[in-house]
């Protein structure tokens, strides 16, 4: 399992590696949602969104022969794009098994740090099972998005970090696809304060982990059809939701359309530019969804890759 010590040591090898993110703040978003809130801008970070702490405490972590050999990961977009500079830090190489449908912005990005990407169709295939014959055809270590002890110790560092700079908080809300995120957020969030409420945030179509954890067991649901691409996950890790069922306090859910609307406020009073993905926890704190309303709120806002053109789109549709 994933402890405290874990994320701490992450931060250690992320220092001078990874951004150390700014905590935004609003005193408009303060008062829509009557409490002090502290945004996590993981937007900023390298490849645009949190998963390079993970991706990368994880690469740095191989052997010279693992590296020599190079890595093997599946990914709708963020992770890919960690992967693949992670390893060009690393002086390794990278196969990316990516959907068909991935944003163009992201495959663009993949490509760019000079990984090779494998398509698949999400709904017909399984990019797990490729993901694994691929490792075992070239010899390539799996890396997986989430379900990894390394990753989620390298996804804590976010809340590690907000938690300096932000002080003690009442609760933490976090973006959840696989669950990596909000477990390493848990580990590190509850080993400093154990009190503190940790509130997931899954889109409307994509609850499987709301879904797993009210069954008491891993369930899966079919590809979800939503614009948040991030988190358009079928079921949580294995070892993901053994961490998330005992330190997860609740998850709620946000639709598309709320979605959109975090977007636009984001844009126009928080002059962020955020992916769906990486505005479901406002999405949650502008739709009340998080009740009763803690005093000091922290938010991780998980990333921001999102092309102009798929952003326009995005904010167009429904107004």
């Amino acid at each position: 399992m994933v402890i405290l010590q874990d994320v701490r040591d992450a931060a250690e090898r992320l220092k001078g590696v990874a951004h150390r993110t700014p905590v935004i703040r609003s005193r408009t978003l303060d008062d829509l949602v009557g409490a002090s809130v502290f945004l996590k801008a993981e937007n900023l970070q390298r490849v645009g969104a949190f998963k390079f702490r993970g991706a990368y405490n994880a690469f740095s972590q191989l052997t010279p022969e693992q590296l020599a050999r190079g890595v093997v990961t599946f990914s709708s977009g963020n992770h890919a794009q960690a992967i693949a500079l992670s390893a060009r830090e690393l002086g390794s190489t990278a196969v990316i098994v990516m959907p068909q449908d991935s944003p163009v912005a992201k495959l663009d990005a993949v490509r760019g740090y000079g990984a090779e990407i494998v398509l698949y169709d999400r709904y017909t295939a399984d990019r797990e099972e490729i993901g694994r014959t691929l490792a075992g055809e070239r010899g390539l270590t799996l890396i997986p998005p989430f379900d990894h002890p390394h990753v989620i110790a390298g996804q804590g560092t976010a809340a590690l970090e907000l938690l300096e700079e932000a002080g003690e908080l009442d609760a933490i809300v976090v973006p959840v696809g696989g669950g990596g995120l909000i477990a390493g957020t848990a580990i590190a969030a509850k080993g400093l304060h154990p009190a503190i409420r940790v509130i997931g945030v899954e889109p409307e179509a994509g609850n499987d982990t709301l879904r797993s954890l009210e069954a008491g067991k891993r369930i899966t649901i079919d590809v979800p059809r939503t614009i948040a691409d991030g988190q358009a996950t079928t079921a949580p890790g294995e070892l993901t939701f053994a961490l998330n069922k005992d330190l997860v306090d609740e998850i709620v859910l946000v639709s598309d359309d709320e979605l959109r609307d975090s977007l636009r406020f984001a844009v126009d009073r928080l002059k962020l530019v955020l992916e769906p993905s990486g505005a479901t926890g406002l999405a949650a704190l502008l739709t009340g969804r998080v009740t009763p309303v803690p005093a000091r709120i922290g938010v991780i806002l998980s990333g921001g890759n999102v092309g102009a053109a798929r952003l326009a789109e995005l904010l167009a549709e429904g107004v």
